[in-house]
């Protein structure tokens, strides 16, 4: 494996109850706080009410950025950036999922730069300092909450970049899986999706003796494709929601990825898509990756085949390499669309159309990938595979 150095400074606050932590997490001397939050279900279901009370119980002043979406726009960060320099905001605290929480980090970074905060997410300049932040997960999916990522979109340019930067680690994150019991069928399974994505990133790698890491890799999905059809079937199962939560953070909190760096292309492909057609960002994934992976399973077949006998249990008598990692990639797609995911990108009503500006989008900066470098003629195979 390569050298590496493990460093995450988020304090993770886990299970029933744990609401009652945030007055304590937030410095006593703290007194304007910016609350972010996305389309108003944290209203609907009380959360709201619950940080509110914990705020104002330590004489806090609350100030407000609602209205965060899905995909988050760089127009959201600048109204937040806004808030908090004329506010004197000393502390944001994101109550949401992955969108509110990347949309809290860019606006934490742009609150200490003079410039515009889209030259954080495209890297024009790199943040060495942002306000704290903290976190009340309300969505289990893209393991923000304990990370330094964050993915901005800008929806008048049509692009999607990701970003990230040590000091927009969240100081803490609350995860309480009563928390996520009204997340909709439809975002649980986006959920799910994204979780797994985040994981098979991470496998697709070069490096050699990574035995530990694979095993770590492997035993997250099959704990999630265990609990998943289980959680379909019972979306207020405490059990089901408490292993999903878990897995999520840990899919993408660095620790399955010491000494060793994955692929990530597929992410940056469907960045692309969503930056044209504003679809949700797993839903794309669900359509990419087993292209992606079909289009790969050359390049190390082995590792291919590990995965279709170590976590989808393909038997591999009188067959060739080839063909038990084949047989990997489609039960891999076989489990998606069974617990309700997308196959196609017609099912977004993607056609061939907007293929070649979604292909430009994704090698605006040359070639990507790291298990396999993707140029245009290879994105486009994999698009049009997709459709």
């Amino acid at each position: 494996m390569d050298n590496f150095t493990y460093w995450n400074p988020t304090k993770l606050i886990f299970g029933k109850g744990q609401m009652s932590k945030l007055k304590e997490e937030i410095p006593s001397s703290t007194k304007n706080v910016l609350l972010v939050y996305g389309g108003g279900s944290i209203k609907r279901n009380g959360i709201y009410d619950q940080v509110v009370n914990e705020l104002k119980s330590t004489d806090k002043e609350i100030f407000e950025l609602s209205g965060v979406e899905p995909n988050p726009r760089i127009s959201t960060v600048r109204k937040g950036v806004e808030i908090a320099k004329n506010n004197n905001v000393e502390f944001i605290l994101a109550v949401g999922g992955g969108s509110v929480i990347d949309c809290s980090k860019a606006i934490a970074a742009g609150s200490k730069y003079e410039g515009d905060a889209w030259d954080i997410v495209t890297r024009k300049h790199f943040p060495t300092e942002a306000l704290p932040i903290g976190t009340v997960l309300t969505l289990a999916a893209t393991g923000s909450e304990m990370n330094a990522g964050s993915v901005i979109t800008n929806w008048k340019t049509k692009e999607k970049y990701g970003w990230g930067a040590p000091v927009v680690f969240p100081q803490f994150s609350i995860l309480d899986p009563e928390n996520t019991y009204t997340v909709p069928k439809d975002q649980t399974i986006y959920g799910i999706v994204d979780m797994m994505s985040h994981v098979l990133e991470q496998y697709f790698h070069n490096t050699t003796n990574t035995p530990l890491q694979d095993r770590l890799c492997e035993s997250v999905l099959q704990t999630v494709m265990e609990a998943a059809p289980k959680l379909l079937e019972d979306l207020n199962s405490y059990e089901h929601r408490e292993t999903i939560l878990y897995c999520g953070t840990i899919a993408l909190n660095g620790s399955l990825q010491m000494g060793y760096r994955g692929d990530w292309a597929t992410h940056n492909l469907e960045h692309a898509v969503s930056a044209v057609h504003d679809i949700p960002h797993a839903g794309g994934l669900a359509i990419l990756f087993p292209n992606w992976m079909k289009h790969n399973v050359d390049i190390n077949v082995d590792r291919f085949k590990q995965l279709a006998e170590r976590v989808f249990h393909v038997d591999s008598t009188n067959k060739t390499d080839r063909d038990v990692a084949i047989e990997g990639i489609e039960k891999l797609t076989r489990f998606w669309t069974s617990i309700g995911a997308p196959s196609k990108l017609l099912d977004y009503q993607i056609n061939e159309e907007t293929l070649d500006v979604i292909a430009d989008k994704a090698i605006v900066n040359g070639e990507y990938g790291n298990f396999n470098k993707l140029d245009r003629e290879g994105t486009l195979a994999i698009l049009r595979a997709s459709l």
